[in-house]
């Protein structure tokens, strides 16, 4: 078995296998190193929505590279990938404002969207309800992926077309560096060398460098989300996005009258303590995922977030739900949560214990979207 390579990249999500399929591009000889039998973590259990639109400039310049690399792979082997856009429903007047203000920043950052009236979004979106629809901004370019079977298409391609050896069921536990050669010792004794390491293990924060993360600004954020069963022969394309997220994501703060808006929620309503905003996304099965709520905890106390499911949270997201599309069916087949790692005070976590051995996580709600350009941005970064 061969151990010796020119990167290894511990941790086998999105961010790390993107930072591998980078290194690979400029032939270097890399090894990715998987605790799971396949990857876990956050993405696996998130959305599978790639949409720039929700970022601000930086990551959404980000997130439209990540969009051509995703359509780039997907011309080599079957991701899931579907390009049927995304749309924000805006639900009043004050949302209906804030879709037109973005509406014209895209227009001057160069990123396509349209201006849907609510007719137009009525006979677009199959059961949307004319009482909460008064318009909609929709994205063509954007894209859904089925985020579990994806990153295992993903690994195999890279794999069969690029040569990355993926060692799964392998955990890292120590990792250092001598004399500008690194080390990475695995919980059955094995070493692999490597002449650079990076750490991309999601909210992992308890066996490499514990004291580093506890010291850290990240926090950890847990969110439940649900799927229906298959909806028959009812379709709704594309990633739907709604009121609450209009008042949510990132892109919209640079909205001229987004603070007036936010300061006039109520701070104490239920959607607020959960950090609720209702999506939709059909599954290849016909089913459709909705959630999410967000729940939060510093690095050193991630335990205190439970593994249990909040039915109330639940029960809260589907009334929601039913306000907004009329769907075949309510019935839920499956629930579950993922779990996150982000920075309060930054867009992701870099720290370097030596030279050449570099932690990236903390990368938030932005991985599936905004993984593929930024890894591309660090590779280059660190390979300068």
């Amino acid at each position: 078995m061969t151990t010796k390579f020119d990167l290894i990249v511990v941790g086998g999500g999105i961010l790390g296998t993107f930072h591998a399929y980078h290194a690979l591009k400029k032939n270097l000889k890399v090894a990715l190193l998987e605790r799971n039998s396949m990857p876990q973590g956050a993405t696996v259990r998130n959305f599978g929505q790639v949409v720039p639109s929700g970022m601000d400039l930086t990551w959404q310049n980000f997130g439209k590279e990540s969009l051509a690399i995703y359509n780039e792979l997907h011309s080599q082997a079957d991701l899931t990938i579907r390009q049927n856009g995304s749309v924000y429903i805006a639900s009043n007047d004050e949302e209906l404002q804030l879709i037109e203000e973005l509406y014209e920043i895209n227009r001057n950052n160069d990123y396509e969207s349209i201006l849907l009236s609510k007719n137009d979004c009525i006979k677009k979106f199959d059961g949307l309800r004319s009482d909460y629809c008064k318009g909609g901004l929709f994205f063509p370019q954007e894209i859904s992926v089925d985020s579990a079977d994806m990153i295992v298409k993903l690994h195999k391609l890279l794999q069969e077309k690029m040569g990355l050896q993926i060692f799964y069921n392998t955990t890292v536990v120590e990792t250092n560096e001598d004399h500008q050669k690194c080390i990475a010792i695995t919980a059955d004794g094995t070493e692999f060398n490597a002449s650079k390491i990076l750490i991309c293990g999601g909210h992992e924060f308890k066996t490499l460098y514990p004291k580093v993360f506890n010291e850290s600004d990240l926090e950890v954020s847990k969110l439940q989300m649900l799927q229906t069963k298959p909806q028959g022969i009812y379709s709704l394309q594309g990633n739907i996005l709604t009121g609450l997220s209009i008042r949510r994501y990132e892109s919209f703060s640079e909205c001229p009258s987004f603070q007036k808006v936010k300061a006039s929620e109520n701070p104490h309503s239920f959607e607020k303590k959960y950090g609720v905003h209702i999506l939709f996304k059909q599954a290849l099965d016909g089913s459709v995922i909705l959630g999410d709520s967000h729940e939060y905890a510093d690095a050193k106390n991630a335990d205190d977030l439970g593994y249990d499911l909040n039915m109330e949270i639940d029960e809260f997201m589907i009334h929601e739900a039913k306000k907004i599309i009329d769907l075949p069916t309510y019935d839920i087949q499956r629930r579950w949560f993922g779990v996150y790692s982000q920075c309060k005070t930054k867009d992701i976590f870099e720290h370097s214990p030596s030279p050449n051995i570099h932690i990236i996580t903390g990368i938030g709600g932005k991985g599936m979207t905004g993984s593929g350009g930024f890894s591309k941005f660090n590779i280059e970064k660190i390979y300068a």
